[in-house]
Parts: C-alpha cells; structure tokens; sequence
C-alpha cells in the first residue's frame, strides 16, 4: 500500500505545505516527510489526524490506486461486438472490481441468440427503442424508460421487437472479475 505517496498527491494538489500540515497535527516535519516517502507506517490515529488536516475521509487515504475513481471519456470508450451474429455495438462505460456499466446498441431484429446464463446480477434500462426480455416462464415487451433485472445464471434472452436500433443501458455485478459483454 502507498500510503504516502496518496498523502503527499492530495496534499500537493490543495497546495498545503508539509509545515502547514505539521501545524494542524502536531507532527514533526521529519515524521510527516518519511510517512510521504513510505519510510515509516503511520498509526490509525495520526492518519487519521492527517486526513482531517488534508480535508479528506480517511478511507480515502487507504486506497489502492485501482480503487479510486476512474473517468472514462465518451471518445476513450472500449467498444466491443455481441449478439447472435456480434451485430450488437457495446460501449464500455466504466467498471470497478466486479461492477461494469455498458450501453448496448441492438439493430431491428438483433438478438442475443438462443437463451443463454452465466454468473452476475444485471439490470437494464431501455433508454430508446423497443425490447423483448425472456428469462425462465417469465418476458416483457419493454419500452424507453423500462427497466428489468435478473440474476444471469438463469438462461436469458433479449431482442429489438422495433422498427429502429434499441439503446441499452445495463449494470452489471460478477463475484469474480469478468471482464465478458453481457446481455
């Protein structure tokens, strides 16, 4: 865990000195300058005394790198292919360990092909277009604005019942890292 350099990035970026900090908590400016180059662990208690200097939850300065937010700009989007014949546009949004976000574009007539499950929980969110969603005894003609969830590992299956493309929003959370396109 980096610990320090978290420290010292949040600090430089509000433009607080290490003295101003050392005011606020009381600590040396020796010991806050090896807690910044990872020489020595602080305590819950100082971190937390930094963290309050610093302005932030102290959750946050515990946080690995990977875990912070991440932003995705609509132009730097991975866009992938699915369906029965990979004629469904997927746009990844964003994921985080085991929750990813896409928007689907499904063309008249696309489908995903035969009913099919794996691991994860979704929810969908018709933004445009029309839908048909069947898992099990259960389906729904959906709308813009509908929404429908499932647990995937009951086999599923979606198409656009419309006369244009049906743009999806869907979530998606998995035990594991998956990083598959879902429908």
């Amino acid at each position: 865990m980096d610990i320090g350099s978290n420290i010292r990035a949040i600090r430089k970026r509000k433009g607080i000195t290490i003295a101003e900090i050392c005011d606020i908590t009381g600590l040396s400016q020796g010991f806050l300058s090896q807690v910044e180059t990872n020489k020595t662990s602080p305590s819950i208690a100082t971190l937390e005394n930094i963290a309050t200097a610093l302005e932030v939850p102290l959750a946050y300065l515990l946080l690995k790198k990977e875990e912070r937010m991440r932003i995705v700009r609509k132009e730097e989007r991975y866009v992938t292919t699915s369906g029965a014949e990979e004629n469904m546009r997927v746009e990844h949004l964003s994921s985080s360990k085991n929750m990813r976000m896409m928007i689907v574009e499904v063309p008249p007539g696309a489908s995903t092909g035969e009913a099919h499950a794996h691991e994860g929980e979704e929810v969908h969110v018709v933004i445009k277009g029309r839908i048909y969603a069947e898992q099990g005894e259960v389906s729904a003609e959906l709308r813009e604005g509908d929404s429908f969830s499932w647990n995937a590992c009951t086999p599923h299956f979606v198409k656009n019942i419309g006369n244009e493309p049906a743009l999806v929003l869907i979530s998606v959370y998995t035990e594991t890292e998956n990083r598959g396109t879902l429908l």
